[in-house]
């Protein structure tokens, strides 16, 4: 007896991540600059209130604002979440409190973590005072944390900043990373262990019967669901292409290099791929290519010429 039972869905953790460079304006780069000197600084707005942290544009009237003004290191928790877990990149490595707190002087909330031995230790209305980062470099984290107070509720005026200091911070890398399991569905993981044994295997709509590569499950056309499973290539056309002149972080191939859109014979769809076995400035549209394995790979390291006549356009216009 034939089995029918469907492979199981693959799943596999997956991380996205680049860093973010930015300048910073006159505000930013105060309230930063000040946190490295252990200063906070808030602005004030055009109806008197002071914003921590600070903005550069009214949230009421959306002028232009560069009033800062000096608030204390103490403050209050308006209102608090426990977090069990941390995270990798978080405050700090055991159980904490997320917290809004409003500083001595401040009208506004100040996001931050609260050490704290328990969710029972936190309440609304509890005073807390920032320990400041043994290093700091000009960022959010010069504030490690806020941790509890038990000093006096002191009846501050946020004091007049010129905004001033010397070796200013102007600008940061802030690191963006999302870490997350990722599941290709069914029709995506049949497509990937196909790639294995060195197939490729789209699916075929019913209706329109256009073969997609990769497959996504369902046709974008028609809405239906496609189920039957066609080979195609392993030849391929380049219908449209780009010439990479950046070099990519943690990337090993020497640019310039070509990226472009392959239509395999009998698919409808153009995958992606890159162009080698061939000057950057030779490959062209209409060229007939085929893919190159390495040992153990997965998918094709990249597609190279054949050596056959360039595709009539004609035959591949309708997947530029």
């Amino acid at each position: 007896m034939t089995s029918t039972a469907q492979p199981e869905v693959l799943r596999a953790p997956l991380v996205v991540e680049f860093p973010f460079t930015r300048s910073l304006g006159p505000v930013q780069s105060a309230f930063l600059s000040g946190l490295r000197d252990r200063t906070v600084l808030g602005v004030r707005t055009g109806d008197g209130k002071v914003m921590v942290p600070p903005v550069e544009y009214d949230p009421v009237t959306a002028e232009e604002i560069r009033d800062l003004v000096e608030v204390g290191a103490t403050g209050t928790v308006t209102t608090w979440a426990w977090n069990p877990e941390p995270r990798r990149g978080q405050p700090l490595d055991t159980p904490f409190a997320w917290v809004l707190v409003t500083l001595d002087g401040a009208d506004t909330g100040l996001l931050h973590a609260l050490d704290a031995p328990g969710p029972d230790a936190v309440h609304s209305g509890m005073r807390v005072r920032v320990r400041w980062a043994e290093e700091r470099e000009g960022a959010i984290t010069d504030i490690a944390c806020f941790e509890p107070y038990e000093g006096d509720s002191p009846q501050t005026q946020p004091a007049p900043h010129s905004g001033e200091f010397e070796d200013a911070v102007t600008g940061i890398v802030a690191p963006a990373r999302l870490d997350y399991t990722y599941s290709p569905g069914g029709a995506q993981t049949r497509y990937i262990n196909a790639l294995a044994e060195r197939r490729t295997v789209g699916e075929r709509c019913p209706s329109c019967h256009k073969v997609y590569i990769p497959p996504r499950g369902a046709c974008p056309t028609c809405g239906v669901a496609t189920t039957d499973q066609v080979e195609v290539g392993p030849g391929g056309t380049v219908t449209t292409y780009c010439i990479v002149n950046i070099k990519a972080k943690n990337l090993d191939i020497e640019v310039p290099y070509v990226y472009a859109h392959i239509a395999l014979d009998g698919a409808d769809l153009a995958l992606h791929g890159r162009i080698g076995g061939i000057p950057y400035d030779q490959v062209r549209m209409g060229l007939r290519v085929e893919p190159v394995w390495t040992e153990g790979g997965r998918y094709p390291d990249h597609y190279r010429p054949t050596g056959e006549p360039d595709a009539d356009y004609e035959t591949y216009k309708e997947m530029v």
